[in-house]
């Protein structure tokens, strides 16, 4: 198991760390790490990981190996020297990535308050980010809907994270907006973040800490994917 840094603190640059085992191939798994991996529609991180000689390993992304959850896989850009298991090294995520896909994820969030409608898929970027609802038609004029959202953007809302059973869970099925994604089940507990008053929901992303910290939002594109689906697109303002 690799132990999550970023669930306790997304702000978390580095840590030090040590190579537990390597995939056939040439993953690096650490005993702990700041590395969020791809899942819930958002990208891996990329970053360095620096040898105590002070060479460093450039981590192309980050990702769960096949279906388990509890380890992360750090995936070297290609041609990098091996690691070897045992070795120490300091794990670094590239920041300015990091924070453009925390405000992204945050802002989404925000998205599923102005229209709260069941989600069918989602997916963070760093300049744009997308939700697509079981919504057979959009509730408002776009330019009503971008205002909104800029509003909650601008109350300052605290976005914090907590922990409830998974028996808690299922006993609240109204906690679940997505209709396709559910959390990761059988670690016995499953994490939710708050976003003020106004949005609680299960969620292992990485997020920023008061939605001002998102900036400004524009509107994008609302597309119609089926019958009922509606895909709508959010970009940085």
């Amino acid at each position: 198991m690799t132990e999550f840094l970023f669930r306790d603190d997304s702000y978390l640059r580095s840590t030090p760390a040590t190579v537990v085992a390597l995939t056939e191939e040439g993953g690096i798994v650490l005993d702990r790490t700041v590395f969020y991996a791809t899942s819930g529609g958002q990208p891996g991180d990329s970053g360095r990981l620096e040898r105590a000689d002070g060479t460093s390993l450039e981590i192309e992304v980050a990702v769960h190996p096949d279906g388990d959850k509890t380890a992360i896989v750090h995936v070297p850009a290609n041609g990098e020297a091996r690691l070897e298991t045992g070795e120490p090294i300091v794990a670094s995520v590239d920041w300015d990535r990091r924070l453009k896909l925390m405000r992204m994820h945050t802002a989404l969030h925000l998205v599923t308050v102005i229209l709260p409608f069941p989600i069918t898929g989602a997916a963070v970027g760093e300049d744009k980010g997308r939700v697509d609802f079981n919504m057979p038609e959009t509730p408002g004029a776009p330019e009503v809907i971008e205002e909104r959202l800029n509003a909650l953007v601008e109350a300052a809302l605290p976005v914090s994270s907590e922990w409830i059973t998974e028996a808690e869970l299922e006993a609240n099925p109204g906690l679940m907006k997505s209709m396709n994604v559910k959390p990761p089940i059988g670690q016995g507990r499953v994490r939710l973040i708050r976003i003020g008053d106004v949005d609680l929901q299960p969620c292992g992303g990485t997020h920023v800490a008061n939605t001002l910290e998102i900036g400004p939002l524009r509107l994008g594109k609302i597309e119609k994917k089926g019958a009922i689906n509606r895909r709508v697109s959010v970009l940085f303002g």
